[in-house]
Formats: C-alpha cells, sequence, structure tokens
C-alpha cells in the first residue's frame, strides 16, 4: 500500500508548504486595512495583524459623542472584518497550492 510513497519527495514539498506559508503571513501582517463610515468621517486602519494602526475622526463630529461612537463602532468591525475576510482568501490560496501533493 505505502510501497509507492517517496517520503524524501514529501519531506521537501512539506518544507516548500512551510516556506509558502512563511511568506504568505509575512505578506498578510505587511498589508494595511482602511474603512471608512458616516461619508469619510470616521476612517479607522488597520494592519494584517488586526492591529488598530490609525484613526481619523472628523472635527465635525467631535461635539457629537453618539454619533462619533456609531460611526467609530462601525469603522472598527468593518477594517476587522477586512482583515478576516483577507486571512480566510489567504489560507484557500495556501490550501489551493497543497493540492499538489497527490500528483
Amino acid at each position: 500500500m505505502f510501497d509507492k510513497i517517496d517520503l524524501s519527495q514529501m519531506g521537501k514539498m512539506f518544507e516548500k508548504a512551510q516556506e509558502e506559508a512563511k511568506k504568505l503571513q509575512e505578506d498578510m501582517e505587511s498589508k494595511e486595512y482602511i474603512a471608512k463610515s458616516g461619508g469619510g468621517l470616521v476612517q479607522v486602519k488597520a494592519n494584517g495583524k488586526g492591529e488598530i494602526i490609525d484613526i481619523e475622526i472628523d472635527d465635525s463630529l467631535l461635539e457629537d459623542k453618539d454619533s462619533m461612537q456609531i460611526l467609530l463602532i462601525s469603522a472598527v468591525n468593518d477594517v476587522l472584518n477586512m482583515v478576516q475576510e483577507d486571512k480566510k482568501n489567504m489560507a484557500m490560496q495556501m490550501f489551493g497550492k497543497l493540492g499538489g501533493f497527490g500528483r
């Protein structure tokens, strides 16, 4: 049953897959994502690690705390969803490349 499996080839394939995964992770972490809400009154920027790295709030919202909170929450949720969606896409891309194991 296992007599046709070349273990040295499998090891090389796993090493290549690990290298590819590391490269995709580094690419992901270097990306930046921006979400806006309220027609651009609030803008939130995150990196690929899902860390918020910048927030811009239009001066017109400084006296309307409730609106500012709502728009800020919306923009933060949107940008974090963007990061998560991109992570899922990267994982799918990685698994697609691993599909070559059986060939």
